[in-house]
């Protein structure tokens, strides 16, 4: 059971190295990096390939470590025994299993993805360690214990928001998703834009590279901004000549798709305002 790059993604050597090593120490994989740099596609595409189902968990800021094993709704319960429901005799009947446990109980292998796990509060990840370890948890409202069926396979991403505590970084198979350099770049857009002709790629990946450099910008274009961009490229018809700048500091064309916030785009401003003082 091993991961290579698949049709619709494209995996480093060393990312296809850590995905086959945690797998193989049966261990949770976390991945970090930039947003928008494939870590919660991967996930999928580790599932895609090796041919199992996955579960998703995307974590919140208000996601209790918790309602990954289950929840006990006992407000419900309250109120159908003041209605004399029957079913209140069978506790099973208000727990609500979380992701874990569907995973625990699933008849075969899977992948659980556990998206964003910096978002949660920084207890969350200490929450997990022991479920995580053992692949089991207690459910006291019933006195039962989930064990594991089948070990999934745990793909755990963080956009590096907070720090992660470091008996939970033990527990885990780290990898860090690097940038893709102009090579990656173009096999990854060649997967999803195979007819696009080169002098138009060669152009566009020049200019978002040249953009991602610029001093003092706030937050720097991604892969699935550049795709994005691309794909508007693309659907206005556009020719290399027709992106061509008068300089580095002119904004490129629908850069709406690239920059995100206002401040990139007033640096540009500036930049472009000072360019045309200085002929």
């Amino acid at each position: 059971m091993k991961f290579q790059s698949t049709a619709g993604y494209v995996a480093t050597d060393d990312l296809t190295m850590a995905v086959n090593a945690a797998v193989t120490l049966e261990r949770p994989l976390l991945v970090k990096g930039e947003p928008g740099t494939g870590k919660t596609e991967l996930a999928r595409q580790v599932a895609s390939a090796l041919g199992l189902p996955i579960i998703e968990w995307h974590v919140k800021s208000t996601t209790k470590a918790q309602q990954g094993l289950y929840e006990y709704d006992a407000v419900s319960r309250l109120r159908d025994s003041q209605l004399g429901d029957a079913r209140v005799n069978d506790v099973k009947n208000y727990i609500r299993k979380g992701k874990l446990w569907q995973a625990f109980e699933a008849p075969g292998k899977v992948v659980l993805l556990i998206d964003e796990i910096d978002k949660a509060d920084i207890e969350f990840p200490n929450d997990l360690l022991q479920e995580l370890d053992r692949m089991e948890f207690h459910v006291y409202e019933t006195g039962e214990t989930i064990r594991a069926t089948n070990r999934p396979i745990v793909i755990i991403t963080s956009n590096n928001e907070k720090e992660l505590p470091d008996a939970f970084l033990r527990r885990c198979f780290f990898h860090y998703i690097r940038f893709p350099d102009m090579e990656t770049m173009r096999a990854i857009v060649g997967v999803h834009f195979p007819g696009l002709k080169e002098a138009l790629l060669t152009e566009a990946l020049t200019q978002f590279f040249e953009l991602r450099e610029m001093p003092g910008l706030k937050k720097k274009p991604s892969t699935s901004e550049v795709l994005d961009w691309l794909k508007l490229l693309l659907a206005e018809d556009l020719a290399p000549e027709d992106l061509r700048r008068e300089g580095k500091a002119v904004l490129p064309k629908l850069h709406g798709a690239l920059l995100k916030n206002e401040q990139d785009v007033h640096l540009f401003e500036r930049l472009a305002f000072m360019a045309r003082g200085q002929r």
